[in-house]
């Protein structure tokens, strides 16, 4: 099998999961944050230094990579690990939320999805077989069934039509699926905010026993306690001996939040998106270092951060870069985020593995500000 998960311990305080995912391009320790590398790049990133910061896998997007450059030239390249010059674990999702989220005019069938490029406005169709031919000419690690992310919040008997096709989907990705040795197939467990479906979507993928599962369908608009309320009851549904990852959550609160409601893997375009904005992650909130008040400000973003970013540059540094749309300035608050969010899982491996992930928790969101009213969010 391409990809195993090796069960460690759970925190005796929280019920959180320390473990290790296998891959054909390494291991990494989960709970993990996995950076976003949406076409085949970490957005003003390179790959020595993601390597540096820590990361030992990253994201590619399908869809993306599929209309540009397209998978036939990453595969003529070697596939993607050869095209970016990336040694790590790679995952590529499925390309369907943002077929659901980028396309107006769409059709959803039996068969697939019916759509316009976003960019030319040319008609495209994209199916669970399309998808899978595309992620095995990208050659990841790990692949994600194709699979309908229906919008928050979704009408219940939509939801569960949904949900049936999803499950369909599954089945016909599996047997598209060309290379179970080198790339793991991960399938992904809808249902909304409906925990009959979400039990019901799980009954059937586990079924048919993927070597990892997803928990689609969140950080779509919900509010932040849904979505807790949606783990609390999805994720024990998954096998335990098989890796959990939540897609698309990248904030610091619930990237902590799920690690406790036993998630072992997220994604998000978050920390690198707000970096272009002048926005940082640092240990006692949000910093928007474009404001004029950091203007004379000769400190680091985050004084108790060691990344390259802050041991080397100020605030009123990166401001001036920032506010003249210098892209050195967007590649030191990038770095910056992504060393924050990294490191931060090291510290919620570090309190899983003593037992005090329950403790840390009410530390950090003490410091950060999340429990006081109208705490500023991402």
């Amino acid at each position: 099998m391409a990809i195993t998960y090796e069960f460690i311990k759970t925190c005796r305080q929280t019920g959180a999961r320390l473990g290790k995912v296998h891959t054909p391009h390494g291991s990494f320790d989960t709970p993990t944050f996995m950076p976003v590398g949406t076409l085949a790049t970490v957005k003003t990133m390179s790959p020595e230094e993601l390597e540096q910061m820590g990361a030992n896998i990253i994201l590619s997007n399908t869809y993306h990579l599929w209309l540009r450059p397209g998978e036939d030239i990453i595969e003529e390249a070697g596939g993607l690990h050869k095209f970016m010059n990336w040694d790590g674990a790679i995952l590529t999702d499925s390309g369907g939320f943002q077929v659901f989220s980028l396309s107006d005019l769409r059709e959803i069938k039996e068969e697939g999805v019916h759509f316009r490029n976003h960019i030319s406005g040319e008609k495209l169709f994209l199916s669970p077989e399309k998808a899978m031919q595309i992620q095995n000419s990208l050659g990841s690690d790990i692949m994600m069934a194709f699979d309908e992310c229906p919008p928050y919040p979704a009408e219940f008997d939509y939801m569960k039509k949904s949900v049936e096709r999803t499950s369909r989907w599954a089945e016909r990705c599996l047997e598209a699926h060309q290379k179970p040795d080198s790339q793991g197939l991960f399938g992904i467990v809808q249902g909304g905010e409906y925990e009959e479906l979400r039990r019901q979507s799980a009954r059937d993928l586990t079924s048919l026993d993927f070597p990892g599962y997803a928990i689609g369908g969140l950080s779509v608009g919900e509010p932040k306690d849904v979505m807790n309320r949606v783990l609390e009851f999805t994720s024990p549904l998954l096998p335990e001996n098989k890796p959990r990852y939540l897609m698309g959550v990248g904030s610091p609160d619930s990237l902590i939040d799920g690690a406790v409601r036993g998630i072992d893997m997220f994604d998000c375009v978050l920390p690198t998106r707000i970096a272009r904005n002048g926005t940082c992650m640092t240990s006692v909130g949000r910093l928007v270092v474009r404001n004029a008040k950091f203007s004379r400000d000769f400190r680091p973003i985050d004084e108790h951060c060691d990344c390259h970013t802050c041991r080397n540059y100020s605030r009123a540094y990166i401001r001036h870069l920032v506010k003249n749309n210098e892209t050195f300035g967007f590649r030191l608050t990038t770095y910056h985020n992504l060393y924050f969010l990294l490191k931060l899982m090291e510290h919620v491996r570090e309190a899983i593995r003593e037992d005090r992930l329950g403790d840390f928790r009410e530390e950090f969101f003490e410091q950060y500000g999340f429990n006081k009213p109208n705490a500023k969010n991402f």
